[in-house]
């Protein structure tokens, strides 16, 4: 044997790693231009701590000390973690999982690859681990394989040992496949120690080269904070049902020892007509090159070029379906969207504050479902981290202050990336039409009322005699006739809404996209329930009138009927409540969680409401879970509810006072209407109905 003259191999060695990153930076330049591709470098390079506090990272020197991993009879995740030797990273990873135990029940399957060091030895004092040793190091896809092979759970979860995982990690994967139905495997978001993301899920472009999106980014950045369909995910934490991993065979051992195993079984997932996604509500720490190296020229890592070549030659014909090599990555992480779709409002919607919210997250939500890429701007810039969260579970990224600019600067950036531009109330329409013409010429802008103003300003003017209220409402008219006039579609929530458009603006493309409401059910019988709610925020004046209406006059007139019933205000209240609502029986909650305990136990519930227009998300939500609702004839307006069939109508205080009485008597006429209630709901304010009014416009 010839023994290599170190100096050429040094040298060999060092023109070998600037070749690689040469091509890595032309890549860059490729995918993120040469300002993307600073600022990499600068996120790259910049002094930063080697471990992030907020993360709590285990440490690594502890002494080791035997404990115990939960132990589930009947798992329903079995996480399986292939190691070959790095006993402190393993026991780190392990402390984690006991550390942050998720609700779901779970067995863990630790695979010894013929550890070099004592690992088997000391992973057998941990109680609940069970341990599997090879006799020969067979690598990371046979260790996988093996312990898929035994496994219990209905999901295997894939782990590796230089992970450690954080609190909600596993129920946030799981809760991805509950909620979408095409979900064929889940992955985790990867940070680094130091706290920046490392990987939000992967890309594979049409060469078979792979590219993480969000590496060096700061892991709470709203970009990476949605959940996403992606070409693959890391198997460094991976979750996919038994059944699916046992179809498709596993790991393809083609791959061995590592490298493009986790790609190869993402796109065997998703011939299935399955999908892969991206979780951000799973964040798991990873020690990346801990397990295998960083240099693409030796050891472990030098299999990812030479197994790039194997996965070209058996995805060929999928590879053509993918972006070509070089393609920007925000056109590469839509790439199988069916087109870019930018939702603005004047604040980042909350369901548990009003009905439009409610509305408007079942519509991002129905967009998602859709295929298309959405994302939404809030007027007013703000979004807590909350907010952010929960949008990013209907797949909807959040374009808020400091890291999103103003609307305009936005558009002018990436007005041309758009499909459709949705507009909602006409006071944020009314800044940012011109714009979308201007910068988004060939999206489809769509100008959603959520009601139509004017009518509502109309009817309050009329109802106070109020001679500014009234201007103010013709003011409001104007714009709205103007907007509806520019938009390409406009939508109203109200067949009375649309009706009163066509006359106005016979040209006019006007659509029903209404309330969206799941159907919960009837879940008590008549005799178990009693009292009334009022569902609606103070801050909202035809709310705050009825309020004030239900304490002066219907209340007292109720208790001089009912002594003992008690009308449960359910709604954002004001830090100092006004006085002349302390009447009796009239109780005021402010906002509550969960609206399903309190309709679950009432008789009826009351929408007296003087002035307004378009739907009344009150009515549909009570009536969603099967409670009959007493209304006044402006409050059901383009509902298509029937008095004495769906609905009781009352428009004086003294029928309101007859109708309780009615539903507290008569149990056929409760039956009836909570049976009708759920029906109306369900044929007029279902996602379905709403589902095909943005196909038909957005098609």
């Amino acid at each position: 044997m010839v023994e290599g003259n170190p100096l050429i191999d040094q040298l060999s060695w060092r023109l070998k790693r600037f070749g690689y990153l040469l091509q890595r930076v032309r890549g860059s330049f490729a995918l993120r231009g040469w300002r993307g591709t600073v600022a990499r470098m600068q996120q790259q390079f910049q002094s930063r701590p080697q471990l992030d506090d907020d993360l709590s990272l285990l440490s690594l020197d502890e002494p080791f000390s035997p404990f115990a991993l939960p132990v589930a009879a009947e798992p329903q995740v079995s996480i399986i973690i292939p190691i070959h030797g790095k006993l402190a990273y393993t026991v780190a990873c392990l402390r984690s999982l006991a550390r942050h135990e998720p609700l779901a029940p779970f067995e863990v399957i630790v695979v010894d690859d013929a550890s070099p060091d004592d690992s088997a030895s000391v992973l057998a004092q941990i109680d609940g681990a069970r341990l599997l040793r090879n006799e020969h190091n067979l690598g990371f896809i046979a260790s996988c394989n093996a312990g898929a092979a035994v496994a219990r759970g209905e999901f295997l979860l894939f782990l590796n040992n230089d992970t450690q995982v954080t609190s909600g990690w596993l129920d946030a994967l799981l809760r991805c496949f509950s909620e979408r139905a095409d979900c064929g495997i889940a992955g985790s978001r990867l940070v680094y120690p130091d706290g920046r993301l490392q990987e939000a899920g992967g890309l594979v472009f049409a060469d078979g080269s792979c590219w993480t999106t969000g590496r060096f980014e700061p892991r709470d950045a709203a970009a990476f904070r949605y959940r996403r369909a992606t070409d693959y995910v890391s198997g460094a934490a991976l979750l996919i049902r038994r059944e699916v991993f046992g179809r498709v065979g596993g790991f393809d051992a083609r791959y061995a020892p590592a490298y493009y195993e986790d790609t190869d079984l993402a796109f065997a997932v998703r011939q299935l007509g399955l999908r892969v996604y991206y979780e951000p509500a799973s964040t798991v720490i990873h020690c990346e090159g801990i397990s295998a190296g960083n240099d693409l020229g030796s050891g472990m890592k030098r299999y990812q070029l030479i197994n790039q070549a194997t996965f070209v030659d058996k995805w060929m014909a999928e590879l053509t379906r993918q972006p070509p090599a070089g393609t920007p990555l925000e056109r590469a992480m839509r790439w199988h969207s069916r087109g870019r779709v930018l939702v603005v409002d004047a604040m980042t919607p909350e369901p548990a504050r009003d009905s439009g919210s409610l509305r408007l997250c079942a519509i991002l939500r129905l967009l998602d479902e859709q295929g298309w890429s959405t994302c939404f701007l809030p007027d007013d810039g703000h979004a807590s981290s909350e907010e952010i969260s929960a949008l990013g579970e209907l797949g909807c990224e959040v374009l808020a202050r400091p890291q999103t600019p103003a609307l305009p600067h936005w558009l002018k950036r990436h007005g041309r990336e758009l499909h459709a531009v949705i507009l909602c109330r006409h006071t944020v329409a009314g800044q940012y039409a011109d714009l979308v013409r201007q910068h988004a010429p060939q999206a489809k802008l769509l100008f959603d009322t959520v009601d139509l103003h004017f009518l509502r300003e109309q009817r309050a003017a009329e109802l106070s005699g109020n001679a500014t209220l009234a201007r103010q409402a013709e003011t409001s008219r104007r714009g709205e006739l103007a907007l509806i006039e520019q938009s390409d579609v406009t939508f109203v929530v109200s067949s009375h809404e649309q009706a009163l458009l066509a006359q106005m603006l016979p040209k006019a493309r006007v659509e029903l996209l209404s309330n969206i409401h799941d159907v919960h059910g009837c879940r008590r019988s008549h005799r178990e329930r009693r009292d009334l709610v009022f569902i609606g925020g103070y801050g909202h004046p035809p709310n705050s009138d009825a309020i004030r209406w239900i304490a002066g006059e219907i209340m007292p007139r109720l208790r001089e009927a009912l002594p003992d019933i008690r009308l449960h205000v359910l709604g954002d209240l004001p830090k100092a409540v006004p006085r002349d609502l302390a009447v009796a029986g009239l109780e005021l909650h402010g906002r509550v969680d969960d609206l399903g305990p309190w309709l679950d136990g009432c008789v009826a519930s009351l929408a007296p409401l003087r002035f307004g227009a378009g739907v009344k998300g009150k009515i549909n939500m009570a009536m969603s879970y099967g409670v009959p609702v007493v209304a006044t004839s402006v409050a059901v307006e383009g509902m298509q509810l029937s008095d004495g069939v769906d609905v009781l109508v009352a428009d004086d205080a003294a029928s309101f006072v007859a109708a309780v009485l009615r539903l507290h008597e008569d149990g056929a006429l409760w039956q009836r209407l909570s049976v009708n209630g759920l029906d109306n709901v369900q044929q007029h304010f279902s996602a379905a109905a709403a589902a095909a009014t943005l196909r038909r416009v957005l098609d």
